[in-house]
């Protein structure tokens, strides 16, 4: 199946076989009589898919489960008014032209009739073997997701457990809804578009991570069509303009052939169209559409080592255009996914984008984990010994779906089951740390040591009180990059736990989970500060020691509107009146009190987050109650000696204490400090940062505004 139809409606067929019209096969497979020598003409079909994959593949158990779904099935009709064999035989084809291997084809015909017929668990066991048997009971139990809005969380928490003990299982359910998405217009619309919600929020995310493609394409334009149908009217439009009028990318793709011919190397070179989301996302990118933007070129290879060969004929004969150059093979995604991104301008200046990989790369890019086989082939008696209950270590399971299934074990709570698994869903990108141990850990990208802390020692994370980057003290704020070496630091004091604040850095479920049930479990408890120790630089100048302290109280001089709950001071932007605050709601129930600048504000506001509104407390005489408070600020300065010994005199003579403190490395003869202070009335701040100004050799001091993770 192609990963990218020109249109949502039509189903992406090989070019060796016309399209298969599966109401005439559903209608033949029970009204018209079958020779006893051949298949029927319906499985006959999937058959035929099934062997182009697998040539030596035994058909004999396809008979079977072909016949005992259609008996069992007999008389059911679909709301579409087809007869209901046409359901499971349409699945099984999807699957069966990616490539699925026997017993998932054989699970998928049999997928509904435990749920909807006579049929037993016992009696699919006892005729198809403990494999087929334990994929028939897994999507069972994802059955009925269209259950309504309270039931879907706990749904689909059923439906990652499954997914976790066998990929395949999420391989028919992924299949199963791309054909009801197909036949989706005989429902009402309010329920189209309640089941085409909840298909792009989780299932489309699903399937992206598992990595097939094909399915995710397809499904991201049915959707389109329901939820964006103004969107999904110009997109067609659009591509309806083109087609049929010469390809612009033909020149350009027989120039590659040619060139890559020339040199000796041995590929294919195809047009891929867009789909539909793919064409109208280009378009909001760029405002105006390139005739070339409607597709792109596809060059097949065989090895690895040609991939990188092709490359660079292409950016030796054309000009390449640098910035759209990515490397997937030596860097492959969470998801599976290998290739070579680059673009080239061809003739009269046409830009050309062109996706290099192997046929090998281009089936897994296809069918991501169907692609794979059977996960147990390697070990066959550990699917035999396993009960349909227990947890199989499914080799093939990405390390993403290993975290869902550790946090979900945690998320007791239905709605932050379904909230956490959505926000997590939603983050397309992974980043792989290392520990000083030599181990490695998946995290989404713009996590922090705190989701690392959390990622590597459970519960003990607590207890941390800071981390070392690439061998640097750093604070548990710090967002981690990709390749960074991570050690992280634990108090001896097994009694302490994480401060509030901790929420405001963490991005992954299981840190923001096992947080949230730490305070809850002690509302009174003071934990550490979220920014943990001072980090002094390794080579510059050494900061004045860190002086530790608690974060109960902080807010008492705010009020927030609403119901009354705990409330703080952001770490990232420090706010002090007579600032202009706003509150922002954070796992747990508690508000976070941002100033109105902070970047954390903007960020909230436009994933559709409302802030609440905050003010400082008033005495009785009308004056703001400017209490003790704590403040972030940077000192922008030229290098000198004696520089840092003048400005911690000078926060000293402000009678600030210095909670913690950094300086980075002198750059061109500059240097940076941040501190964190404590002061004695938030009304001292101006005259603080007058002070600091004076000290020869600085020209600026500012308030901090560090990038937070909110909400």
């Amino acid at each position: 199946m192609s990963a990218e139809a020109a249109d949502p409606a039509a189903v992406p067929r090989r070019r060796s076989r016309p399209r298969i019209d599966l109401r005439r096969l559903g209608r033949v497979a029970l009204l018209g009589p079958v020779p006893r020598d051949r298949l029927p003409d319906a499985i006959g079909h999937v058959a035929d898919a099934h062997r182009a994959h697998h040539p030596d593949a035994d058909l004999g158990i396809l008979h079977r489960a072909y016949v005992l779904a259609e008996s069992s099935h007999r008389g059911q009709m679909r709301k579409s008014g087809e007869p209901y064999i046409t359901h499971p035989l349409a699945v099984t084809l999807i699957l069966a032209e990616l490539g699925a291997e026997t017993t998932t084809l054989t699970a998928s015909l049999l997928h509904d009739t435990v749920e909807d017929t006579e049929v037993t668990l016992d009696q699919v066991r006892e005729q198809f073997g403990e494999e087929v048997c334990y994929l028939v009971d897994g999507v069972t139990k994802l059955e009925k997701v269209d259950y309504g809005a309270a039931a879907e969380p706990e749904t689909f928490r059923k439906m990652l457990v499954a997914t976790g003990n066998d990929v395949r299982v999420m391989s028919i359910k992924l299949a199963d809804r791309l054909h009801n998405m197909r036949t989706l217009t005989v429902m009402r619309p309010e329920k189209q578009a309640r089941i085409a919600k909840v298909t792009q929020d989780v299932l489309i995310p699903l399937a992206e991570r598992l990595g097939v493609q094909a399915l995710k394409t397809e499904l991201e334009d049915l959707v389109f069509a329901i939820l964006n149908p103004e969107g999904y009217e110009e997109t067609r439009a659009l591509i309806a303009e083109v087609t049929g009028e010469s390809d612009p990318l033909a020149p350009i793709a027989d120039n590659v052939r040619t060139t890559l011919r020339e040199a000796g190397i041995s590929a294919e070179v195809l047009i891929r169209p867009r789909h539909f989301v793919s064409v109208h996302r280009v378009r909001r990118k760029r405002g105006e559409l390139r005739p070339t933007d409607f597709g792109r070129l596809l060059v097949l290879v065989g090895e690895d080592a040609d991939c990188y060969a092709v490359l660079g004929e292409l950016h030796t004969c054309f000009t390449p255009v640098v910035s759209e150059f990515k490397d997937f093979i030596a860097a492959p995604k969470f998801n599976l996914y290998q290739s070579l991104h680059t673009a080239v301008v061809g003739p009269e200046g046409a830009v050309a984008e062109v996706l290099i990989r192997t046929h090998r790369m281009h089936k897994v890019a296809e069918a991501g984990v169907v692609a794979l086989g059977n996960p147990y082939a390697h070990d066959p008696t550990a699917a035999q010994q396993a009960e349909p209950s227990d947890e199989r270590a499914d080799p093939t399971r990405p390390g993403w779906l290993s975290r869902l299934l550790d946090w979900q074990e945690s998320a007791t709570d239905p709605d932050t089951f379904w909230t956490t698994l959505r926000a997590d869903l939603a983050q397309d990108r992974e980043i792989t740390v290392f520990g000083t141990d030599g181990r490695t850990l998946g995290l989404p990208a713009g996590a922090s040591c705190v989701d690392a802390a959390y990622a590597q020692h459970g519960e003990r994370a607590h207890t941390c009180i800071g981390a070392r980057v690439n061998g640097r003290l750093a604070t548990l704020s710090t967002v981690l990059s990709d390749g960074d070496t991570v050690q992280l630091l634990l108090a001896q004091d097994t009694a302490s736990g994480p401060s509030p604040e901790w929420l405001d850095h963490a991005r992954t479920p299981a840190a923001r989970i096992a947080i949230t049930g730490w305070l809850s479990a002690h509302p009174d408890a003071p934990g550490p500060e979220a920014e943990g120790p001072a980090e002094p630089a390794a080579d510059g100048p050494q900061p004045t020691a860190p002086a530790r302290t608690r974060s109960g109280g902080r807010a008492a001089n705010v009020v927030v509107d609403g119901p009354e709950s705990p409330t703080r001071l952001a770490g990232c932007c420090t706010p002090v009146p007579p600032d202009e605050v706003v509150g922002i709601v954070v796992r747990g129930g508690a508000v976070t009190v941002h100033r109105q600048e902070c970047p954390a504000v903007a960020r909230m506001r436009e994933i559709g987050r409302a802030p609440v509104a905050a003010r400082w407390r008033e005495e009785e005489d009308g004056r703001r109650d400017t209490a003790a408070c704590r403040v972030t600020l940077v000192a922008e300065s030229f290098g000198r000696p004696r520089l840092l010994a003048d400005l911690t005199e000078a926060i000293a003579t402000a009678d600030a204490a210095i909670v913690a403190a950094t300086v980075e490395p002198p750059s061109e003869q500059r240097v940076r400090h941040t501190y964190t202070l404590q002061l004695p009335d938030a009304a001292g701040l101006p005259a603080l940062m007058r002070a600091m100004r004076e000290v020869a050799g600085v020209y600026d001091v500012s308030r901090a505004q560090h990038p937070a993770a909110t909400g």
